[in-house]
């Protein structure tokens, strides 16, 4: 907790009313994905419950334990240690979220990017239908893409010269 003025701050994250309701309505479909069982809160648990906020930002948490006060203090406890807003406890499921962090691009991925070449399986059906389709193996360049039937194009046509073009 941060103090200023004699106030205290918590530095977990606070959702608004519609971000919760939101947020709720998202968890609705999901399943838990993080079991807390009868030795509680453990180290490995709060590991865990991170590695789950940070692959999918809304989790579903089950817990084991059957005292309500015991559950909400562990949610606030969750919520503090791992800088997530809790968006609904309903009987024994915890429904936590925290954003997923930006996704980083390094300069050198940025520059490199859709220009070395790669390889694509095709897929050619058979015109019996009694013979399998092939799988064809195919180098896709940088400045190249494959249409719905498996044939390469380039994306932008070759430049040709001014006397080419005069030549005709």
């Amino acid at each position: 907790m941060l103090s200023r003025d004699n106030v205290d701050i918590m530095t977990a994250l606070h959702l608004t009313p519609a971000e919760r309701s939101d947020k709720r309505a998202l968890a609705h479909a999901l399943k838990p994905v993080v079991l807390v069982g009868d030795q509680g809160l453990t180290p490995a648990v709060l590991a865990e419950i991170d590695l789950a906020l940070g692959a999918h930002g809304l989790i579903k948490i089950r817990v084991a334990d059957d005292d309500r006060t015991h559950r909400a203090a562990m949610l606030g406890l969750i919520c503090d240690t791992l800088e997530a807003a809790a968006v609904q406890a309903i009987g024994k499921t915890l429904v936590l979220f925290r954003p997923l962090p930006a996704p980083k691009v390094a300069a050198s991925d940025k520059a490199r990017s859709g220009a070395a070449p790669r390889q694509i399986k095709v897929v050619v059906p058979s015109s019996s239908p009694t013979h399998r389709a092939k799988i064809k193996r195919v180098t896709v360049f940088g400045n190249e893409r494959l249409t719905s039937t498996g044939k390469v194009k380039r994306a932008k046509p070759r430049r040709s010269s001014v006397k080419k073009v005069r030549l005709g």
